[in-house]
């Protein structure tokens, strides 16, 4: 939404002015160089969703989460 009114802004500045911006952005990334676009948010996948629905009759969560610890 911000990149879409910056957008519309610049578009409607003259040449020169639109060279001004040019200047001030890259100057914007030189002075703040570690400062990068924020990662869009990842989503959690649930592909692993009863994938051991298998063994539910042999051992219960918490045996399982004790078995994982023996794993370790």
């Amino acid at each position: 939404m911000i990149e879409q009114k910056i957008d519309v802004m610049v578009h409607s500045l003259p040449l020169n002015l639109k060279k001004e911006v040019l200047d001030y952005v890259e100057f914007l990334l030189n002075k703040y160089p570690g400062q990068k676009k924020a990662a869009p948010e990842k989503k959690f996948k649930f592909d692993w969703e009863g994938g051991l629905s298998d063994i539910k009759d042999e051992m219960t969560s918490v045996e399982l989460q004790h078995k994982a610890m023996d794993w370790r």
